[in-house]
């Protein structure tokens, strides 16, 4: 798998091999009373439950340990607005190797909290990803560090797409599966997963009005990187990448907005129907399936639950 080109059903068995002793098997919870609720069969691919709280360590595992020991030996380095970058910094620390993130101002303080956690250096820079791009570049240069992109490299879609992989065993035939949409990396592996081992399931994605480049760029026929992202979703604030929007393009992926209200209200039921604890970003699925009742009635869902880093303290406030 190059740099370059995009990964393939193939890249993401092998991912699945390479993060097995590293990574947790998560589980999938259901809910009659969702169930009622939703009109549908929802199927809960529960990855807060993964090591540091979200998919992210499935895709940042697979890259750091996709590397040569000569490649390992110079660290790694990206950029992140927490769950990247605390998944980067406990790769790391798993093959014993150095880890930097440019994290931007004003990210969750409990992500940045778990970067340095995992033994991280943080760097922090101005909130736009031009800034990030930008701090993460002059560290690769300076450090000799391999870049490890928070969604656009190859290595860390295909592990994202090992959370589909798993839901599709566990749950068994499912008409449709849903993911969060962010940069594109856990949506895009997931369509590969999905077309790989059940061609008949359709994927969709969920992604708030509030930062919604992905679904204005399927919308107008190209990559839209000009929104201003303003949502309580910050985990889905990054602007989807061009490989991945390639991958949203060439496997017919639909995405599904719903508002910031849909969400909080999403992960309250989640909260108290499931009893675990989600991220506003992991509530955008359930409330893309509550918004839009009439696409999913009758069907069987899977929801990956992309993860519970939640700033407890924000959100009781």
């Amino acid at each position: 798998m190059s740099q370059t080109s995009p990964p393939i059903f193939a890249d993401i068995l092998a991912a699945a091999a390479r993060i097995a002793p590293h990574a947790h098997v998560t589980p999938v919870l259901r809910s009659r009373s969702l169930d009622e609720l939703a009109g549908a069969h929802l199927h809960f691919k529960c990855e807060n439950f993964q090591r540091m709280g979200a998919f992210k360590f499935r895709g940042a595992c697979n890259a750091v340990w996709s590397l040569s020991d000569a490649e390992a030996a110079a660290g790694v380095v990206t950029h992140s607005s927490g769950n990247h970058g605390a998944a980067l910094a406990l790769a790391a620390h798993t093959r014993g190797i150095a880890a930097h993130v440019v994290v931007p101002a004003g990210a969750v303080a409990v992500k940045i909290a778990a970067i340095k956690a995992y033994g991280a250096t943080v760097h922090e820079c101005a909130p736009t990803m031009a800034a990030r791009d930008a701090m993460a570049a002059e560290l690769q240069t300076k450090l000799g560090a391999r870049l490890v992109h928070p969604f656009t490299d190859p290595a860390v879609i295909a592990g994202q797409g090992t959370a589909a992989l798993e839901l599709l065993k566990q749950a068994g035939e499912l008409d449709i599966v849903l993911t969060p949409v962010g940069g594109g990396g856990l949506i895009g592996g997931t369509a590969i997963a999905v077309a790989g081992i059940a061609a008949d399931t359709r994927v969709l994605g969920a992604e708030p009005e509030g930062a919604a480049d992905a679904y204005e760029s399927l919308r107008r026929g190209e990559r839209v990187t000009d929104l201003k992202a303003d949502t309580v979703s910050d985990g889905l604030r990054g602007v989807i990448g061009e490989i991945n929007f390639d991958l949203l393009r060439a496997h017919r992926v639909e995405v599904l907005l719903v508002s910031d209200a849909e969400t909080l209200a999403a992960m309250r039921l989640i909260w108290s129907r499931l009893k675990i604890l989600a991220e506003p970003s992991a509530a955008t699925a359930l409330a893309a399936v509550l918004r839009h009742r009439e696409r999913f009635a009758g069907r069987r869902v899977g929801l990956i639950v992309s993860g519970g880093n939640a700033d407890l303290e924000q959100l009781l406030r």
